[in-house]
């Protein structure tokens, strides 16, 4: 009795595409698709920014590292 099975998963997705329509559930799926997309871009940004950081102060490091080995 608690188990759902095929005939109620075929009932529900009927109701739900007479209720929103092909159109409209292929639109929402888009938007879905879309933001998902802009939420990588975004990480992938952020560990962009986060490996030029890393970069540059590892550069500046080794740059006073050579200053100093050189003023000795």
């Amino acid at each position: 009795m608690g188990q759902i099975g095929i005939w109620q998963i075929v009932i529900i997705a009927v109701v739900v595409v007479l209720l929103f329509g092909r159109g409209k559930i292929s639109e929402l799926m888009g938007d879905f698709a879309k933001g998902i997309n802009s939420f990588k871009r975004g990480l992938n940004e952020e560990n962009t920014e986060a490996a030029g950081t890393i970069d540059h102060k590892a550069s500046e490091t080794v740059a006073k590292t050579k200053g100093k080995s050189e003023a000795s």
